[in-house]
């Protein structure tokens, strides 16, 4: 069974967690409707992406 040798100081193991912290998610203004939408994403109003229609889009019914 693997034991460490020394024991961890709380700041070696803090450090080892820094990437563990939640972030907050990324939004970008829509250049063609105006809205929040998240980066590298379709926009579910338009059904565009990159420029091109990708799906049919939603109806507002």
């Amino acid at each position: 069974m693997a034991v460490p040798k020394k024991k961890k100081s709380k700041s070696r193991r803090d450090k080892g967690r820094s990437h563990l912290g939640l972030k907050a998610p990324a939004y970008v203004v829509d250049q063609d409707s105006g809205e929040y939408r998240r980066p590298h994403h379709i926009d579910l109003k338009t059904g565009m992406y990159k420029g091109r229609e990708v799906i049919e889009p939603k109806d507002d019914s």
